[in-house]
């Protein structure tokens, strides 16, 4: 199954803030998995402040970027963001130092993958929006495609009511906009 990781660019006055990895030391963008429960807007600024110590704000979208050859596929979400609060104090268990690196002197042992996102970040690449949507699934994660169908197929519902029952609004505070206008 794809994975779906969030990487950020911390930008700082026309830098972009790179931490060495403790398991390989190399450098990279902060960033991670986006877990169970969160938007990927939530897991970037998660990420960084578990790495850094840093509270930040994501100021926008830069793109997706997918490894999809990749241990059985990859997507990553990449964000542009600003300091906004803490300060710098690493997890040694993730991270060995963090600094902040000017486009045109990154270090020679990047995450090869990082060189583009890094690039895009500071050429002002993206500005779309991430919204969050809480949408409520009425029934367990291990249902089976074919068990919703034969659930939807049982009743004496139409197949646009049973959706209509299983992806019911939630409420007007249902979605949020995270990143963007």
């Amino acid at each position: 199954m794809p994975v779906l990781g969030v990487s950020v660019a911390v930008l700082i006055d026309g830098q972009v803030l790179l931490t060495e990895r403790e398991d390989f030391a190399v450098w990279c963008l902060p960033g991670g998995g986006v877990e169970s429960g969160e938007s990927v807007a939530q897991a970037a600024v998660r990420e960084v402040q578990e790495e850094t110590g840093l509270r930040v704000e994501l100021t926008r979208l830069v793109g997706i970027y997918s490894q999809p050859r990749y241990a059985g596929g990859g997507h990553s979400v990449l964000f542009a963001a600003r300091v906004v609060g803490g300060a710098l104090a690493l997890n040694p268990s993730e991270v060995r130092q963090a600094r902040a690196f000017s486009g045109n002197s990154l270090p020679d042992n990047l995450m090869w993958w990082h060189r583009q996102k890094i690039a895009d970040a500071l050429n002002g690449v993206g500005g779309g929006v991430a919204r969050a949507q809480d949408l409520i699934s009425p029934f367990p994660p291990e249902l089976t495609r074919a068990e919703l169908y034969a659930l939807r197929d049982s009743g004496e519902l139409s197949p646009a009511q049973v959706f209509a029952w299983l992806c019911r609004h939630p409420g007007p505070d249902a979605e949020r906009l995270e990143v963007g206008h």
